[in-house]
């Protein structure tokens, strides 16, 4: 209990000192002497002058073609760095008519994602570590990019986002809108890469602890010993938790690491969920046209291994009761209909997929039949005695309730509960 009280302070606290520091960042102390290794001080100013411009970058329009579009657009500050609509998936692009094909993620919480690996071996005390646990880790709904450089880089030139043609079009941009002398503040050699600098920005804004990692929800206080879950949340928990119920931590991982650390609601893995066709989505009018996360369409490197067809990445359910569109391709709008989803695909599955010409349902109608045998069908999913489904609506109701615990600004570290 205390080791996470000190954990949750020292969260806080870092959070202010950064806060503080940033107000009192000037060119003399931000940049070193070119070519010459810095001190400790001249680094870590160096990364509150990054963090700033960064912030100021994030919240820009000018940096897109549209002149419309920010990455804040998307990630909005008060939404969880998610967006803040309820569209299935979001428009951008030169003229801001191009329709995206996945929904926007939240960037929060994403500071421990290990690297991808196709082959991921758990460490834990308790595991055994011979076990394989498949593809895991990597950023983006399909783990193509290991780095917060790497993510920020793909808003910035994707054709239905933010539509610059070319990195140099990003810097033209980023110029003309006045931050040059803020860059040149920044390099130390005349060979630094200004680009590279700009999402090195983008990623230093998005390693602030008091934004994107507080750890402040209700949940967190529970932990803390500082408040206490409701007898309806408590309930939930347990239900979470249970493998003979929601089953939901065996992904979605709710207890505290060994070493204290806080639980990030995700064991990083990827998983194919089958879920429903969502047919909002522009280029899914194309009955050949099949989004299949981690074999394709955009990412490439592993389009020869079919039994990764179908697979997206598990995401941190903090902050999940704040979004408005749920799975990759934004296909169910509630959070509750999400946690009935897992209880009744295969119990009830008329009430997810379409019914075809002959009365039949079309199940798992997103993927291709010959993919269909890499959804996953653990528990809550698959077959059930009576076929009656693993949650009732009441037990979902409980676990809804449970999942809203995970809200932040219910807990100050440094503070009060509210």
């Amino acid at each position: 209990m205390d080791t996470m009280i000190s954990r949750l302070l020292r969260v806080a606290l870092r959070g202010m000192y950064v806060i503080s520091a940033l107000l009192m960042v000037t060119p003399a102390s931000a940049q070193a002497t070119q070519g010459t290794p810095m001190s400790r001080i001249q680094a870590r100013s160096r990364a509150q002058a990054l963090s700033v411009l960064g912030r100021d970058l994030f919240h820009d329009v000018r940096l897109s073609a549209s002149g419309h579009m920010a990455c804040s657009s998307c990630h909005d500050d008060t939404h969880a760095f998610a967006p803040a609509n309820s569209l299935p998936v979001q428009y951008g692009g030169p003229d801001m008519r191009q329709q995206g094909h996945r929904a926007v993620p939240s960037l929060m919480y994403l500071q421990d994602v290990p690297q991808f690996a196709e082959h991921f071996f758990d460490s834990e005390d308790e595991a055994d570590e011979s076990l394989d646990n498949g593809p895991t880790g990597g950023l983006t709904w399909d783990g193509r990019v290991d780095t917060a450089r790497g993510q920020g880089e793909i808003p910035l030139l994707s054709p239905y986002e933010m539509a610059n043609a070319s990195r140099r079009d990003v810097l033209r941009r980023v110029l003309a809108a006045g931050y040059g002398p803020r860059l040149d503040m920044l390099v130390r050699t005349p060979t630094d890469d200004r680009f590279a600098l700009i999402v090195e920005a983008l990623a230093t804004y998005q390693q602030e602890p008091g934004l994107f990692y507080p750890y402040s929800s209700k949940y967190d206080a529970v932990l803390a010993g500082r408040a206490r879950l409701s007898p309806l949340e408590a309930w939930g928990l347990d239900l979470f938790e249970r493998a003979d119920k929601g089953n939901c931590a065996s992904c979605h991982v709710s207890q505290p690491g060994h070493d204290g650390t806080p639980p990030q609601f995700t064991d990083y893995g990827l998983v194919a969920l089958g879920v429903p066709r969502n047919r909002a989505i522009g280029l899914n009018a194309n009955p050949a046209y099949f989004d299949m996360g981690l074999c394709g369409p955009d990412r490439t490197d592993l389009s020869d291994h079919p039994e990764y067809c179908g697979l997206f990445r598990t995401p941190s359910l903090r902050n999940v009761a704040t979004r408005h569109v749920f799975f990759h391709n934004g296909v169910i709008h509630s959070l509750r209909q999400a946690v009935a989803f897992y209880a009744l695909r295969d119990i009830r599955p008329q009430q997810w997929y379409p019914t075809g010409p002959d009365g039949r349902v079309r199940i798992y109608d997103d993927l291709p039949a010959r993919f269909h045998a890499n959804i996953n069908i653990d528990p809550p999913f698959g077959p059930r005695p009576g076929n009656r489904p693993a949650l009732s609506d009441d037990e979902i109701d409980a676990v809804v309730a449970f999942l809203r615990t995970l809200t932040d600004g219910y807990f100050h570290p440094a503070g009060d509960v509210r």
